[in-house]
């Protein structure tokens, strides 16, 4: 069973990946980061787990089209 510790709520998330909690409700509502809801008030929560992988995945090397044509 998932404990509520593992949540957090969109201030906190914000500052775990380093940017506004306006940004965080875009990407959310985008499905950029999974977003779950409390049934009780209906809070955006967000799974530590979740924002680790969003940023595991953030940091991957980009490889352009052009980087892979021989010159």
């Amino acid at each position: 069973m998932t404990k509520l510790s593992e949540y957090v709520k969109v201030a906190e998330a914000a500052q775990i990946l380093g940017v506004s909690q306006g940004t965080i409700r875009t990407w959310a509502e985008a499905g950029k980061i999974p977003m779950h809801r409390n049934p009780a008030n209906g809070y955006r929560l967000f799974r530590r787990a979740d924002l680790e992988a969003f940023l595991r995945k953030a940091a991957e090397p980009v490889t352009s089209p052009r980087s892979l044509k021989p010159r």
